[in-house]
């Protein structure tokens, strides 16, 4: 049996990495997948692969941290499928910069895009879940922030830190209404925004995860697929870390 069957989600940052893997993984696990992103060709190419699941899917171009853009997002996601089930607020940047070097600017577009976007995406969508007495919100967070800090991403960190706070709050809140709210955070990821990690510092990363390996996008989407599924009904207000064990260390 499919795990999300005839569930509507949507998805932000769908055209690549980890979004793409998600969007792919509930497709293919009967939902039908609004996928919402910036890059255009890329994620048209997206959904092809939706499609060729043999699922169905909608393309919405998206920068999340414009409201009138999101505003056409549900708009278009509501008109289509009239429903969303699952949300996978997924969207997010994380551009490196030395906090004494960091201007206003660098810091405002980093919680734009990933925190703002997710508070104005989520309020616009509760009230149909709500409406629908069912829902499922999972929040991508990160380890940087939630559980550990890194150097040069204090913007990123703030951000991330702030989702996880959102995730709890969001989730005493929804229970009433059957609305599921929880979130992860990933460790290290092999993405297309790790292609510039050089081959020492790939080891390097590997040897301070206990299962010697860098994660893979699928790793996220089976968590997603989990807690986006009913199987996960009693789960809320949590974080998931998949990370290999990284942050178990002492």
């Amino acid at each position: 049996m499919k795990e999300v069957d005839g569930k509507v989600a949507l998805v932000t940052g769908a055209a690549l990495g980890i979004g793409k893997e998600i969007a792919l993984t509930l497709a293919e696990s009967g939902a039908k997948i609004i996928i919402a992103d910036i890059k255009k060709n890329d994620l048209e190419q997206t959904l092809t692969e939706i499609e060729k699941l043999g699922a169905e899917g909608l393309a919405v171009i998206c920068d999340v941290s414009k409201t009138e853009d999101i505003d056409k997002l549900v708009e278009k996601a509501l008109n289509k499928y009239e429903r969303i089930d699952i949300l996978v607020n997924n969207a997010g940047i994380y551009p490196y910069n030395a906090f004494v070097d960091m201007s206003v600017e660098d810091w405002n577009k980093v919680i734009d895009i990933n925190l703002r976007g997710v508070y104005y995406l989520t309020k616009s969508i509760v009230p149909t879940m709500i409406k629908q007495k069912y829902g499922k919100i999972v929040n991508i967070a990160s380890i940087a922030g939630t559980t550990v800090g890194y150097e040069q991403l204090v913007h990123y960190s703030a951000s991330k830190a702030g989702i996880g706070g959102f995730t709890k709050a969001l989730a005493m809140e929804m229970a009433k209404y059957k609305i599921n709210v929880n979130a992860i955070s990933p460790g290290a990821i092999k993405t297309h925004g790790t292609s510039g990690v050089t081959k020492e510092q790939e080891e390097q990363v590997k040897m301070i995860i206990p299962l010697n390996r860098w994660g893979e996008p699928k790793d996220i989407a089976n968590a997603v697929l989990f807690l986006a599924s009913d199987k996960s009904s009693f789960i809320t207000g949590q974080n998931i870390v998949v990370d290999g064990g990284q942050t178990t260390r002492p």
